[in-house]
């Protein structure tokens, strides 16, 4: 998921094909990367909220212009 404006994302609401919990694999404004460190602590737990079309959803903080990426993990 990509945030290309100026203004952090809290609580943007991204449909996803699988209930449960979504790994943050990358997230472009981590610390490690010299950026502001804002995110999603590692991962997300998806809610069962119609979004895009999709039966469950995320409720992300997506820093201002970076870039992060989500992995569903199996249970």
């Amino acid at each position: 998921v990509c945030n290309l404006t100026p203004v952090q994302r809290d609580g943007y609401r991204v449909g996803v094909p699988h209930a449960g919990r979504w790994r943050e694999l990358l997230n472009s404004d981590a610390k490690v990367y010299a950026g502001s460190g804002a995110g999603n602590l590692g991962g997300v737990e998806s809610t069962p909220v119609i979004a895009q079309g999709r039966a469950n959803s995320l409720s992300l903080t997506l820093p201002a212009l970076s870039t992060i990426v989500l992995r569903h993990e199996a249970a």
